[in-house]
C-alpha cells in the first residue's frame, strides 16, 4: 500500500534510520550497492562519472569503493564541489588533494569546473520514491546542478533504503532521478527526457 509523506517528514524518518546504522552496516550495505551498480551498468573506459564524496558523520554510502573501481578501469572521475553556492564538477585523479569545506564535506582543492558532459552522476540522498523524486538535505544543490550547463545521461541515486512512501510535495523545479540503487534492488524510472 503506497502512502504519501512530505519531504520534511521523509527527511526526518530516513535521517534517523540512516544514523541508526553501525559503521559495519554502512560498509556492508555500501559494498552491496557498489556490486549492484557494477552489475546494472556497464561503465567503460573513458566514460565520465560524477560521484559524491560521502559525509561520514551522516553515514552516507561509502563511495570510495566506486572511485577505486573507476580509477582501476580508466573511467574518468569527477566530484561535486560547492563554489559560490552552486555545485561544480571537478575532475579528480588518484593523486588529487582534498580539503574539508565548511559543511564538513571533503572536496578537491582544485576549483576547475570541468564543464564536460557526464555519463553518470551518482547522487547522494536521504530518500527517493518510486517516481524518482529525490530528497536530499534541502539545500537544492543537486536540482540546480541537474538543470545547469551539463548534459547528464544518467542521474542515479545511491541509498540504503528502498522506496516505500511517495513524496507528497514535489515541486516543478525538483528534477527526478533516472534510477536508484539500493543494496536490494535497482529501480529504473520511466522518465520522458
Amino acid at each position: 500500500m503506497n502512502f504519501s509523506l512530505t519531504k520534511k517528514e521523509l527527511r526526518t524518518i530516513y535521517k534517523e534510520k540512516r544514523m541508526a546504522l553501525s559503521q559495519d552496516e554502512v560498509h556492508f550495505l555500501s559494498e552491496k550497492i557498489y556490486e549492484r551498480f557494477v552489475l546494472q551498468f556497464n561503465v567503460i573506459e573513458n566514460q565520465k562519472v560524477n560521484i559524491f564524496l560521502p559525509i561520514q558523520k551522516f553515514n552516507e554510502v561509502n563511495t570510495q569503493i566506486f572511485i577505486d573501481y573507476f580509477f582501476n578501469n580508466k573511467i574518468r572521475v569527477f566530484v561535486p564541489k560547492i563554489q559560490n553556492e552552486k555545485l561544480i564538477s571537478v575532475e579528480v585523479f588518484p593523486d588529487s588533494e582534498y580539503e574539508i569545506n565548511s559543511w564538513g564535506i571533503k572536496e578537491p582543492i582544485s576549483d576547475v569546473d570541468s564543464n564536460v558532459d557526464l555519463d553518470y552522476v551518482l547522487t547522494p540522498l536521504l530518500y527517493c520514491d518510486r517516481s524518482g523524486n529525490r530528497i536530499g538535505y534541502g539545500k537544492g544543490f543537486y536540482d540546480s546542478f541537474f538543470s545547469g550547463n551539463y548534459k547528464i545521461n544518467n542521474k542515479i541515486g545511491l541509498n540504503f533504503f528502498s522506496p516505500k512512501e511517495d513524496v507528497s510535495d514535489v515541486f516543478e523545479l525538483d528534477l527526478p532521478l533516472d534510477g536508484l540503487i539500493t543494496p536490494y534492488e535497482y529501480c529504473g524510472f520511466n522518465l520522458n527526457h
